[in-house]
């Protein structure tokens, strides 16, 4: 677990093929993330918990709490709902974000699929999970343009490209 003033991750890796693939993965994901709540989260104290996993756990959790009985790049647990968020200033802190869970397999093949590095993809969904524990989502239209528009914000303070362009190949 590592923790500064704001922001404290619990971050799990449950699949040792995320350290074989990812070079120092435990800084990379916790530099994202704080990122993210640099650019996109409260002012805050936060924590929040992410799982690096694999399909298999993925799909049996997202079965459990979703009723979709099958894998997924990524999955988000908010704890608290939108309007909580919105009066989070007045919560005791720091705030209890949620988790969020990642299946290597889904997003090892995602990125390869797309002609992306593991690293850049899992920089995406990292931020992707991180948005809907803030609240975001992506159910309407306006509201995925609002959420794909601070994932693209966010990659590019990590040096990232738009995670939404249409590659030419």
């Amino acid at each position: 677990m590592e923790s500064d003033s704001s922001c404290t991750i619990d971050l799990a890796i449950e699949d040792p093929r995320w350290t074989r693939e990812v070079a120092d993965i435990e800084a990379f994901c916790r530099h994202c993330l704080a990122t993210g709540l640099a650019i996109a989260g409260p002012n805050l104290p936060v924590e929040l918990a992410v799982l690096l996993t694999s399909d298999a756990r993925v799909r049996e959790l997202n079965a459990r709490y979703r009723g979709r009985d099958r894998a997924t790049d990524v999955l988000s647990f908010p704890t608290l709902t939108p309007a909580e968020l919105e009066t989070a200033g007045r919560a005791p802190a720091p705030l209890l974000l949620g988790d969020i869970l990642l299946a290597f397999e889904t997003v090892r093949a995602d990125a390869r699929r797309e002609g992306k590095p593991l690293a850049a993809h899992l920089a995406h969904l990292l931020i992707h999970g991180l948005l809907h524990l803030l609240g975001h989502d992506h159910e309407r239209e306006a509201e995925a343009a609002a959420m794909e528009e601070m994932e693209r914000r966010v990659l590019a303070a990590l040096g990232l490209p738009d995670p939404h362009a249409v590659a030419v190949r």
